[in-house]
């Protein structure tokens, strides 16, 4: 049987992460409005800022999203214009995505630093991102 001590734990910890949810929810709603795009799309168009090109599953993998999400959020950012889509060319079955000038131009307007922060979020936003392996 769980210790009272440990249960509590456990809700307070599950408590924090939905409010950390819920925090994320509204900076996206008002990231969208600001911007025209959601966050997963933004989150691309950062992923593609930092590389030449790449590839669904690299971006996949990048934002953490299944092979069938990041399918709909690239068709979203190519429908706007903002990435355009590159056969490979060792194996023309694989397809690469890239930042169109449209999208270039999105990126780089987007200034989150003047946006409002919920606090609950603040901060994961002052630590530097740690590299990925």
């Amino acid at each position: 049987m769980m210790s009272d001590t440990s249960s509590t734990t456990r809700i307070a910890t599950l408590c924090k992460i939905r409010d950390l949810q819920r925090c994320i929810s509204a900076f996206e709603q008002q990231f969208e409005k600001e911007y025209g795009i959601g966050l997963n799309e933004g989150m691309v168009l950062c992923s593609l800022s930092k590389s030449e090109r790449l590839s669904s599953g690299e971006l996949g993998e990048l934002l953490g999203l299944s092979a069938s999400n990041i399918s709909k959020v690239i068709a979203s950012v190519e429908k706007k214009g903002l990435v355009e889509r590159f056969m490979g060319q060792t194996d023309k079955r694989q397809m690469y995505f890239s930042l169109s000038e449209t999208g270039r131009e999105r990126i780089t307007s987007i200034s989150c630093q003047d946006m409002s922060w919920p606090e609950d979020l603040q901060p994961f936003l002052d630590k530097p991102t740690p590299a990925r392996p």
